[in-house]
C-alpha cells in the first residue's frame, strides 16, 4: 500500500473517530438528559394532584386544576393513581389500581419511587395525611425517547457515515497533493548522475520540510561532487608521481643494457636508479601514511602531552634537517597555567605534522623568517605558523588539502605535496582543527587548534 493511501486512511480513520466519539457523547447526554426530565414531569404532576385530592394546603383546587390544564401539557398515554394504602397487601393493591405491586412497595417502603415497565415510566412518592397514608403515582409513555432520541439517533448515523464519505474523499485528494513535491525531488534526483553531478535540486516549494530536504540533499550533492573530484585529481596525480619515478628506472635500466659499459658507468646509473627507487619508496610510504591516519578507526597510543614540550622537540628535528633555518619560537603568549598547554595526542604524529607546516614555510620562503607562536583559551590551544614566502594563490586555496596537489607557482620547489593533507589528518585524528590563510608574495599563515586535555578527565595521568 502507497504512504498516501496509508494517511488517506489514517485521517479518516482519525476524522470517524473524532466524528463517533462527539456523536455518543451526544446521545449519551441527551438520554440521560431526557430520562431524568422526564421523571421530573411526572414528580411535578403527582404533587399537583396530591394537592388535589388531599388540600393539604387548603388550596383553590379547582384554580389549581386549571393551572395545571393550562400549563402542563398532556403527557402521552397519561394516568394518575391515588392509591389509599391501610395494609401492607401490596400484591392486591396492585391489583386493584392496575399498578405493578413492587412500585407501590418501593414507593411505601422509600418514600419515592422512580420506575419504568417497558414505554412506560412511573413517578410518584408517598403521602401521610390525618393519619392515613397515600401513594401518588403518575404514569405516562415517553415519547421524546420512544420518538425523538431515534430520530437523533438516525441523524448521528446518517452524519457519521455522510462525514466518514467526505473525510475519505478529502483525505485522498489531499495526500494526492501533499506528496506532489516530495514527487517532484525525486524526479529530479533521478535526473542525477554521475555524469551530471553538478546539477543541483530548485527551491520550488513552500513547505518548510521539503526545503530543509533539498537543502540536505544539496548538500550532500556537493560533498559526494568533492569526493569525486578529489578522488579524480589524487588519481591522476598518484599515477603521474607514481609513473615518473618507475619510468625513470626502467628507461635508465633499458639505456645501460644497450650495450657493453665501464664499471663506473653501471655503478652511475644503479644510483640513478637507486635514487629514483626511494623516491618512490618514499612517495609509496607517503601514501599508505595518509591512508592510515585519514581512517580514525586505527588503534594509535594517545598520552597526555604538553603541546610546548612537543613543539621544542620539532624544532631540535628542524635544526637537524634544516640547520640554517630561522625559525623563532614566540613563548610571550604561552598561559601561565600548564593545564592550558596539555592535549591528549600521540608525540610522534604531532612532530610529524608540525615539522611539515615548518618545513614548508622554510622550503616556500626561501629560509627566511619563520615564527612559531602558541596561545590558549579556555577550551583551547592556538599554534600560529607564519612565513613570509611566496604564498599560495587564493583560487587555488581549496585544492591545497588534495593528495600531490600542488599551487602553480611552487614548480621550482621540490614536494610532493602529500604535507600539508597529511598533517590535516592528524590534526583532526587529534579532534583539531587546521585552517591556512595566504597571499601572494606576502606569505602564509597556518591555524592549528587542539581541545584541551583537562586532568579531571584523565584518571591516572
Amino acid at each position: 500500500m502507497k504512504t498516501r493511501s496509508r494517511i488517506a486512511i489514517f485521517s479518516g480513520m482519525i476524522g470517524v473517530l473524532i466524528v463517533l466519539v462527539f456523536g455518543i457523547s451526544v446521545y449519551f447526554f441527551q438520554n440521560n438528559y431526557a430520562y431524568e426530565d422526564f421523571y421530573k414531569r411526572l414528580e411535578t404532576r403527582a404533587k399537583i394532584n396530591s394537592q388535589y385530592k388531599l388540600n393539604i394546603a387548603n388550596l383553590d383546587t379547582a384554580h389549581l386544576m386549571s393551572l395545571r390544564e393550562q400549563y402542563l401539557e398532556k403527557l402521552e398515554k397519561e394516568k394518575s393513581y391515588f392509591v389509599q394504602v391501610s395494609n401492607s397487601n401490596f400484591d392486591s393493591l396492585g391489583q386493584q389500581y392496575g399498578i405493578p405491586s413492587d412500585i407501590i412497595n418501593k414507593a411505601f417502603n422509600n418514600g419515592q419511587v422512580r420506575e419504568r415497565d417497558g414505554n412506560v415510566f412511573y413517578a410518584g412518592y408517598k403521602v401521610v395525611h390525618n393519619s392515613m397514608t397515600y401513594i401518588v403515582i403518575i404514569s405516562a409513555e415517553n415519547y421524546y425517547v420512544t420518538h425523538h432520541l431515534i430520530f437523533l439517533r438516525n441523524i448521528l448515523i446518517v452524519g457519521l457515515i455522510l462525514v466518514v464519505i467526505i473525510m475519505l474523499s478529502f483525505s485522498f485528494l489531499y495526500s494526492r497533493h501533499i506528496y506532489d513535491p516530495i514527487r517532484g525531488v525525486i524526479n529530479d534526483v533521478r535526473m542525477i548522475s554521475s555524469a551530471n553531478i553538478h546539477l543541483r535540486l530548485e527551491q520550488t516549494s513552500d513547505n518548510q520540510e521539503v526545503k530543509d530536504l533539498i537543502l540536505t540533499f544539496n548538500d550532500l550533492l556537493g560533498r559526494i561532487e568533492t569526493g569525486f573530484e578529489t578522488q579524480k585529481n589524487f588519481i591522476s596525480n598518484a599515477s603521474h608521481e607514481l609513473a615518473t619515478p618507475l619510468t625513470s628506472i626502467i628507461g635508465e635500466a633499458e639505456v645501460t643494457l644497450l650495450k657493453e659499459r665501464s664499471k663506473e658507468e653501471y655503478k652511475d646509473a644503479i644510483r640513478n636508479i637507486l635514487k629514483k627507487a626511494e623516491r618512490l619508496d618514499q612517495i609509496t610510504r607517503s601514501l599508505l601514511f595518509l591512508a592510515q591516519t585519514g581512517y580514525r578507526g586505527n588503534a594509535m597510543g594517545f598520552e597526555r602531552l604538553r603541546i610546548d614540550e612537543v613543539i621544542w622537540q620539532t624544532l631540535k628535528l628542524m635544526d637537524t634537517l634544516i640547520p640554517d633555518n630561522k625559525i623563532t619560537f614566540d613563548i610571550g603568549m604561552l598561559p601561565e597555567d600548564p593545564v592550558k598547554l596539555k592535549v591528549r595526542g600521540n608525540r610522534e604524529l604531532l612532530q610529524m605534522a608540525f615539522a611539515n607546516v615548518l618545513n614548508n614555510a622554510c622550503k616556500y620562503s626561501s629560509n627566511g623568517p619563520v615564527k612559531i607562536s602558541v596561545a590558549s583559551s579556555d577550551s583551547n590551544i592556538h599554534i600560529v605558523i607564519e612565513d613570509k614566502g611566496i604564498g599560495i594563490p587564493k583560487v587555488e586555496l581549496d585544492k591545497i588539502y588534495d593528495p600531490f596537489f600542488r599551487a602553480t607557482n611552487t614548480k621550482f620547489f621540490e614536494g610532493y605535496g602529500i604535507g600539508l593533507p597529511l598533517t590535516r589528518n592528524v590534526v583532526r585524528l587529534h579532534g583539531g582543527t587546521l585552517e591556512v590563510h595566504s597571499s601572494i608574495d606576502i606569505g602564509t599563515t597556518v591555524y592549528i587548534s587542539f581541545p584541551i586535555f583537562p586532568m579531571q578527565n584523565t584518571p591516572g595521568l
